[in-house]
């Protein structure tokens, strides 16, 4: 089968490569892709950004039916529609944070797409752990997007009070941005978005999904659009999802005080961090990384509860075999979430 590698490290060096199709053994599950998200990890990767274990298949965010489970899997079985959490592909289990379902943190371990082979790919096979059936509501498109969603639950729902009516400002309209903003209007939140004059598309989708108001900072003055929104206060929250290393200063600065600022986008380097702001301001900053079990237990309710619509957020399928038009389209801030599917023939 063809498999999108990165072959190693340094820029680019990725290609399609012939691999051959895992083994499902006694407890593993083997899983036909059907749709496959490009991530900004995956464009980190591309970028030697972020850490990973080449050679290896990228992709991490993917839904697909099942079509072998080995002799010790007892809940998944041939034919199941399934999404999976990648980020558990192999932990230690014995430490702290994986006992507690911070599983993150476990030094030892390794995600699909980074540190074992992932999704860009034909075939995968998983552990029993990692696999979640489909609701019936959702189509096989949305739920390529669990694994991201995921990251916004974690952003939006577990480090602090977020109420109706509040004012959040959320930098970055890509992907996770959108999810994030979904949950956030889901709640009643009044949410400010920001982008460029490229994310035009992206800053249309967020009107569709229910910002309060959408900047394009190259055009717009963003402070007086605060000023004028929080009566000029400030906002409540600010959760910046972009990585554009200026972007978290002009979050901060827009905070009212003893606001609160949620970190999601990786920067991907070293950024000069407006301390003072930070001080007297007495803003409280939360980084988010990816998620946790109780995370993906609630995602689990929100997609089946049809509370947030994805929909909207997908807005190319792309096959596999033109994976660089497909990582050249997400670079250009041109498209929502982009969902890759496995076009070669045996």
């Amino acid at each position: 089968m063809k498999a999108l590698m990165k072959t190693k490290p340094g820029f680019g060096n990725m290609e399609l490569l012939d691999i051959p199709e895992p083994i499902c053994g006694e407890t593993g599950i083997k899983i036909k892709v059907k749709y496959t998200g490009i991530c900004g990890t995956d464009l980190h990767i591309y970028h030697d950004s972020y850490d990973h274990s080449p050679p290896v298949v990228l992709g991490h965010e993917f839904s697909g039916e099942v079509i072998e489970s080995g002799k010790n899997v007892k809940h998944i079985h041939p034919g199941d529609h399934v999404m999976v959490l990648p980020s558990v592909a192999w932990t230690c289990k014995r430490c702290t944070f994986c006992k507690q379902g911070n599983y993150m943190f476990c030094s030892e371990r390794r995600s699909l797409g980074s540190g074992v082979n992932g999704s860009f790919t034909e075939y995968v096979v998983v552990n029993e752990e990692m696999v979640y059936k489909i609701p019936e509501s959702l189509s096989m498109k949305e739920a390529a997007l669990a694994e991201p969603l995921a990251c916004a639950v974690q952003a939006v729902e577990e480090f602090t009070d977020i109420h109706a009516g509040d004012w959040v400002l959320l930098s970055g309209p890509g992907p996770i941005g959108l999810l994030c903003l979904s949950l956030l209007v889901a709640k009643g939140c009044n949410v400010i978005v920001t982008g460029t004059s490229q994310d035009e598309k992206r800053l249309n989708i967020a009107k569709e999904l229910g910002a309060n108001t959408v900047v394009d900072i190259f055009v717009e003055d963003l402070r007086d659009v605060i000023q004028e929104k929080t009566n000029g206060m400030g906002v409540d929250i600010t959760v910046e999802c972009s990585g554009a290393p200026s972007a978290v200063n002009t979050c901060l600065k827009s905070l009212k005080k003893m606001g609160k600022h949620i970190q999601v986008g990786i920067i991907g380097s070293e950024i000069d961090l407006d301390v003072d702001t930070l001080l007297y301001k007495q803003i409280t900053f939360y980084g988010s990384y990816a998620h946790s079990m109780k995370t993906w237990d609630k995602v689990q309710n929100i997609l089946t509860s049809n509370m947030v619509n994805l929909k909207p957020i997908i807005t190319d399928i792309i096959p596999l075999s033109e994976w660089q038009t497909a990582f050249d389209k997400f670079q250009s801030k041109e498209s929502g979430k982009i969902l890759m599917y496995y076009d070669f023939k045996k």
